[in-house]
């Protein structure tokens, strides 16, 4: 991948966002990106989603939500903002312990109205879940950054939260069975705060750590719901070799870092 020519308008995150996402695995970081340029974004995710074939049906997981997946290498735009110096920074001083980060994927998700979605029923919820257990990195320091392309409210799909789940370890996988997640494998999570239903505007972002037990309920409103996520992760973290459909084609070696060019190191300074 190379670097963006586009400069995107990212602002520093605040000393309060910090503490609140490392309290709490996740923030909510309002007006991120600047709104001319997520209005772009917007037109630029319609296009592409108005040239899919068909909707997005093949697993667990397209059943809560859709994904254009690695946008960023499709276009300029969206690779601008991923790698954003700035974004970077941010990423950096979120994490703890963290000195550079790499770029792991970047989504265009879509979910669309829960009783009339193209070719099928509409998405349903994403079920609760953590990030991390499918990754083949040998820490967790990682986090997503979830951009609200449009404005999303509550009862449109917005993430939730259980807040301090990121404190208790890696927890399990979910997406593998019907009905499965990590409140049925660990009711105990019930115990824990949720996080309040947040109204998003176009622009807000969450970010969340590979760790924190998150999900969405179903999308209620008439129009689909458009974000764009990306993800990042230490970039001294060294490969294990465990199957995952990203990595298992890169011939990566075993307890060596990500150095390939899928996993770009982002510029901080």
């Amino acid at each position: 991948m190379t670097l963006p020519v586009l400069h995107a308008p990212v602002r520093d995150v605040t000393d309060d966002e910090i503490t609140s996402y490392r309290t709490n695995g996740w923030a909510v970081l309002p007006g991120l990106v600047a709104a001319d340029f997520v209005a772009d974004l917007r037109e630029r995710a319609l296009i592409r989603l108005g040239a899919r074939e068909g909707p997005f049906r093949n697993s667990f997981v397209d059943q809560a939500f859709g994904q254009d997946r690695d946008i960023a290498k499709h276009d300029e735009a969206y690779a601008a903002l991923a790698l954003s110096r700035r974004l970077g920074r941010n990423v950096v001083r979120l994490l703890v312990g963290v000195d550079q980060v790499r770029l792991q994927v970047t989504n265009l998700l879509i979910k669309e109205p829960a009783g009339s979605a193209q070719g099928g029923d509409g998405h349903g919820a994403t079920v609760f879940h953590q990030d991390f257990p499918w990754m083949p990195m040998d820490r967790s320091a990682m986090l997503t950054v979830w951009l609200a392309l449009a404005d999303v409210p509550a009862d449109m799909g917005a993430l939730r939260f259980y807040n301090g789940s990121h404190l208790h370890g890696t927890l399990g996988r979910s997406f593998t069975r019907e009905g499965d997640d990590a409140l049925s494998q660990q009711p105990w999570l019930e115990g824990l705060e949720m996080s309040p239903p947040l109204d998003l505007k176009a622009g807000d972002a969450t970010v969340h750590s590979s760790l924190v037990i998150h999900g969405a309920p179903a999308n209620q409103r008439d129009l689909p719901r458009l974000s764009f996520t990306a993800t990042y992760f230490d970039a001294e973290a060294l490969y294990t070799g465990s199957r995952y459909g990203q990595t298992d084609p890169l011939d990566l070696e075993v307890n060596k870092p990500f150095d390939h060019p899928m996993f770009p190191v982002v510029p901080t300074s």
